[in-house]
């Protein structure tokens, strides 16, 4: 007899833990019932009961499969009621959808990686695949920034890629403190600094809207091709199949075609940055 399965019903998941990143930023530490796989730059929808779902890239490694982290900045009701959660709770995920980073394509590259804000978290995705494949590329630069040092997140994370032998990390924050002894300014300002073969490389950015557009022009600028510049893009991404609509950017569903796209594909669409 034929058995229906409802694609839509989510994987129980017990939440295990929960790191303050920030004052505005936590991570979920997630145990599904069950193995759930996902490739880096993928996204999830995380389920509350009572609550609803909303869409998030896991912050954690692709490599690990029976535990998935997911980073969360507060920045409106729902958000607000995750934030108050404690260990314990059980939740749901569904996914994982669309189509993530294309790892493959970097090996025997250099990678330049910008990042600002909360879009570190799928960034820190991508960071721990390559990482585990160092080998497999020529060398890799991050340049990430923050309004303030109090925002910059993922402390100790720096700290181990700054260790990675092949890794540089710069990182710059619009309001410097007392503390704070790296660079000050807009993260696009980074990028004149970087040594780095474009000829032989690939970028990505991830961050709030107007980051990414004023980076991608930065990287333009520089001489990427169009084609190097991988994005990966935030919309109103709900059932995750493309049926909804919600999410359409010009001719694609970004739940189903992205959300992680060349500038190239998109560069054509209307309001990509918004």
């Amino acid at each position: 007899m034929y058995k229906f399965q409802n694609i839509y019903k989510p994987v129980k998941a017990k939440l295990t833990e929960v790191i303050e990143e920030s004052p505005t930023i936590k991570s979920f530490v997630l145990r599904p019932e069950r193995a759930f796989p996902f490739k880096t730059g993928q996204f999830v929808e995380l389920t509350l009961d009572g609550l609803g779902e909303a869409p998030f890239t896991p912050s954690s490694s692709p490599l690990i499969d029976d535990e998935m982290q997911i980073t969360i900045m507060k920045a409106g009701y729902v958000t607000e009621r995750i934030h108050k959660l404690k260990p314990g709770v059980t939740m749901g995920i569904r996914g994982p959808y669309g189509r993530g980073y294309p790892v493959e394509e970097f090996y025997n590259k250099e990678v330049l990686i910008l990042g600002g804000g909360c879009g570190f978290a799928p960034l820190r995705s991508l960071l721990y695949n390559l990482k585990a494949e160092e080998d497999k590329i020529k060398k890799l630069i991050f340049c990430y920034g923050s309004k303030t040092p109090q925002e910059c997140i993922y402390k100790p994370y720096i700290d181990e890629l700054r260790a990675v032998k092949k890794f540089e990390v710069m990182r710059s924050v619009d309001e410097p403190d007392d503390t704070w002894a790296e660079e000050v300014g807009v993260v696009t300002k980074l990028l004149d600094k970087v040594d780095i073969n474009i000829k032989n490389s690939i970028s990505v950015v991830c961050g709030p809207p107007i980051m990414m557009k004023f980076g991608t022009f930065k990287l333009l600028d520089m001489g990427f091709p169009d084609n190097k510049i991988y994005l990966s893009m935030e919309k109103n991404m709900s059932c995750g199949f493309g049926k909804c609509g919600h999410c359409m950017m010009g001719k694609y569903f970004v739940c189903k075609d992205g959300p992680v796209f060349t500038y190239e594909e998109i560069k054509n669409e209307p309001d990509i940055w918004k």
